[in-house]
């Protein structure tokens, strides 16, 4: 396939997730044109007709030229296979060619977190950015680094598992087998767990998330400890605290390993930033090594909110269709 002119190309950027899946034709501006969504069904075969059924859909509406697939999991070096993705349903999947087939089109796989950086690097908080961390505070904690305004992946394309780098020893167990990693203290999750924690020990009475939890603790997500928060219960803007506290740890670790010049929060969690921000940004400067003796990176939310992945999806879809003639592609 010859080059195309990047400013001319249509992409479809599919946002994977383990319970929706949501595709967007994106151009070259990074503005979403059209969306389809679809429930994510289980199992492999059934998961890829899902996929190329939306994709196909916005197909039939726009002259797309290629598919950008965003998924939380590993993906191995050059944006086919799907080494492991917890909650989908493949397993060392040869994804992009498998739906590259059934489309006709060229098509790529990313990790969500690093397609999200990518579109806030390219229109977004990271702009100009040369040195950045994206941290998506959700359900976990989704993180990616960009080196001279690059995505780092890694070795073996699984870099940075931030989330998953341990802050307590012993501490709440997680889902990947060890205890006390980071998400489980600064995540959704973890202001829930926060806050159930919290009402177990307090005695004092008086918060409506104790009614909530008395009534149904699985009512006390991490949406619900924010809004409680924000209308002012005492337990709620405590459990937020706590996520402050636990978010300017882990900036200041990652600031002593990678020492970015700018570190974007985005995910589901930063749309509740004014509650913690200011405090994470002030406990990360206090305990980051050398304190008051270097320069600290700049800590903003994302711009580009849940349409992150589908954008930075599609632009790498976009790069791939539109580099020299004999760039690898799958599809």
């Amino acid at each position: 396939m010859s080059a195309a002119d990047p400013e001319q190309v249509l992409a479809v950027g599919v946002d994977v997730g383990g319970t929706s899946v949501r595709a967007g034709v994106v151009d070259a501006e990074g503005q979403i044109l059209d969306t389809v969504r679809a429930p994510t069904p289980a199992g492999e075969e059934a998961l890829e007709e899902t996929i190329a059924g939306a994709v196909g859909e916005l197909a039939r509406r726009h002259p797309v030229r290629a598919t950008g697939l965003a998924l939380a999991g590993f993906v191995a070096p050059g944006g086919d296979t799907v080494r492991y993705a917890p909650h989908l349903s493949w397993r060392d999947a040869p994804v992009a060619t498998r739906v590259g087939a059934r489309l006709g089109l060229p098509t790529v796989v990313e990790h969500d977190a690093n397609a999200a950086a990518l579109a806030e690097r390219r229109f977004g908080a990271a702009a100009g950015a040369s040195t950045a961390v994206f941290v998506a505070l959700g359900t976990g904690i989704g993180a990616a680094l960009l080196i001279g305004g690059e995505l780092f992946r890694g070795a073996h394309g699984v870099a940075p598992e931030l989330g998953h780098v341990r802050v307590v020893p012993d501490g709440r167990p997680c889902p990947c087998g060890k205890r006390g990693c980071w998400e489980r203290y600064c995540s959704g999750t973890a202001l829930a767990t926060t806050a159930l924690e919290l009402l177990a020990a307090d005695r004092s009475g008086g918060s409506v998330l104790a009614r909530d939890a008395a009534a149904d603790p699985g009512r006390i997500s991490g949406q619900r400890v924010a809004a409680a928060a924000r209308e002012g219960d005492r337990v709620a803007r405590r459990a937020v605290a706590e996520l402050g506290h636990w978010l300017g740890e882990g900036l200041a670790m990652v600031a002593d390993v990678f020492d970015p010049e700018l570190v974007v929060v985005g995910g589901g969690v930063s749309g509740s930033a004014p509650l913690f921000l200011d405090a994470a940004r002030e406990r990360y400067a206090r305990v980051v090594t050398g304190a008051g003796h270097r320069p600290l990176a700049r800590i903003r939310t994302a711009q580009l909110g849940d349409a992150a992945a589908v954008v930075g999806a599609a632009q790498l879809a976009r790069e791939a269709v539109t580099a020299e003639p004999g760039a690898a592609v799958a599809g």
